[in-house]
């Protein structure tokens, strides 16, 4: 009787401990989540306004000097003051940092499939905790559409003087051939979870 006893009280006990690590863990997602959505907001809100004004003092051929210059200082400065990994990747990578590794193609892959399925893009993010060179990794994308305005510099038309820029910051570059609506690729946040 005292055996039945002890065992439904330590069963109880591993329950509430399982029940209870879980409830922390999904707190602990939860958290993670929405710390890199407001990343995503902070990268964004940094990255457009600057791509805008450097297109409006110069035009396409500035924007693309913009990006090879100043859209990693922003990422590196994003990334040391939050403590995430901050990066963004596509498929068709414009230069080698945005090369996505074999998570983030997956990631990109599914993406794909479901703007295919009819999702909207601006509506696609993924999320999971990953296990990296022995550390817990949260890792975080959310889905970048092409926009009108993307296409002057990624599209399938474009001009001469802008390609030259590309070709002289990006001489590997695949970025080109996107439609509107395409995803050109994704913003990409990683940090190590204890």
């Amino acid at each position: 009787m005292k055996i039945k006893i002890m065992t439904r009280v330590i069963l109880t006990a591993s329950l509430s401990s399982f029940f209870t690590s879980n409830a922390i863990a999904a707190d602990t997602a939860t958290a993670n989540m929405e710390e890199a959505r407001g990343l995503v907001k902070q990268f964004a809100g940094q990255l457009k306004p600057e791509l805008k004004k450097a297109m409006k003092a110069g035009g396409p051929v500035a924007a693309v000097e913009f990006c090879h210059a100043k859209a990693p200082v922003i990422a590196k400065n994003l990334a040391d003051k939050s403590g995430w990994n901050v990066s963004r990747v596509s498929l068709k990578a414009r230069g080698a940092m945005a090369t996505p590794d074999v998570w983030e193609t997956a990631v990109l892959n599914k993406f794909n499939e479901k703007k295919a399925a009819g999702e909207p893009v601006k509506t696609m993010e993924f999320s999971e905790v990953t296990h990296e060179a022995g550390q817990k990794t949260f890792r975080y994308m959310k889905a970048i559409g092409t926009a009108e305005v993307c296409l002057t510099c990624h599209g399938t038309n474009v001009a001469e003087p802008i390609k030259q820029a590309i070709a002289k910051y990006y001489p590997q570059d695949n970025a080109m051939g996107f439609k509107k609506g395409d995803i050109r690729g994704a913003f990409s946040f990683s940090k190590v979870v204890k």
